[in-house]
């Protein structure tokens, strides 16, 4: 099938930088051949939004049947994606690779881990309206496992260091996020709130604007954005920064305007399925990585979590007795 050449060359550089960018972005070095085979998958999901045209179709023929792809020949891949074998070796160079048989061993050996870990390689598969619930839970689970291990994979514990310094040491910590960002958030307002950090959540704009406008050098903004493009959160996280605020973003894509306006970045990825979405898939990770960031202030300012703790149990503790009895 004949296919325009829009994605030649002067793009596979653009998207090799991009992989170059992300790595440094996450502390490692460039991905060169085979190096980091356990995450060829999670570079495709990564560099897609930034994909167009033919490379586009071949990222999204990999991901929906990664098993089929590994074992493909470049002409049959090509034929699956409607683009040619030339695409094919571009999409290669693209993804980090030096050609087509080390693209299909990364992969191979991608889903052969998955396997032996217990997950559906099928996860790409759409829920039906009439499969069974064990199926479903089964399908669920393997996209949030796969969601786990490749955020874990993304995090730079750097990155969540500084982050955990800076909540430890902040006088004031603000929570931007909208939608289901904003529930995220305020989980994390409860569990930091509860070990005695000065923090809150803010989900309305104009409150958001006000408090934001009221940072100062210390305090401590973190941003929450699936996509990293929500307006609100953007714009939010843009005004206590320009007060001075250190500001954290929580984000899937590292180069986006949120990722772009932020001091610290903490990298999450999604595995989404029918009903859920990659802004709804993301919660659970954004979670993880919060829960992780959560701990880590805790263990910073140890004696003041432990004695925050210990008040704020004894006087719910009441309330707890009277429902019990």
């Amino acid at each position: 099938m004949a296919e325009p050449e829009m994605d030649g060359t002067a793009w596979t550089a653009v998207v090799s930088s991009s992989v170059r960018d992300k790595a440094a972005l996450n502390g490692s070095p460039a991905i060169a051949n085979n190096d980091r085979e356990d995450g060829v998958l999670l570079r495709v999901r990564t560099l897609l939004p930034e994909f167009t045209g033919a490379l586009q179709r071949v990222a999204e023929q990999v991901l929906t049947d990664p098993a089929a792809a590994s074992r493909a020949t470049i002409v049959e891949l090509a034929e699956r994606s409607g683009t040619s074998p030339a695409t094919i070796t571009r999409f290669c160079r693209a993804v980090g690779f030096d050609g087509y048989a080390d693209l299909r061993l990364g992969i191979a050996a991608e889903t052969g881990r998955a396997r032996s870990a217990g997950w559906h390689i099928d996860i790409g598969r759409e829920i039906q309206p009439n499969d069974p619930l064990e199926r479903v839970l089964g399908q669920i689970m393997a996209a949030d496992t796969r969601a786990m291990h490749d955020t874990a994979s993304l995090l730079d514990l750097a990155e969540v260091e500084r982050a955990a310094v800076a909540i430890a040491a902040a006088p004031r910590v603000n929570i931007f996020g909208a939608s289901g960002s904003a529930l995220v958030g305020e989980e994390m307002q409860f569990s930091l709130h509860r070990i005695g950090i000065p923090v809150w959540a803010w989900t309305d704009v104009h409150n958001g604007l006000a408090s934001a406008a009221l940072s100062r050098p210390g305090d401590v903004a973190l941003g929450i954005s699936h996509s990293g493009e929500t307006g609100e959160t953007i714009e939010l996280l843009a005004e206590a920064n320009s007060r001075g605020a250190t500001t954290i973003a929580l984000t899937s894509f590292p180069r986006s305007p949120l990722a772009e306006l932020a001091d610290i970045v903490l990298l999450t990825a999604t595995q989404a399925t029918t009903f859920r979405p990659d802004a709804l898939s993301a919660r659970h990770p954004q979670l993880v990585v919060l829960d992780l960031l959560y701990v880590a202030v805790a263990q910073r300012t140890h004696e003041r979590s432990h004695a925050a703790f210990q008040r704020t149990a004894q006087a719910v503790h009441g309330h707890k007795a009277a429902q019990d009895s």
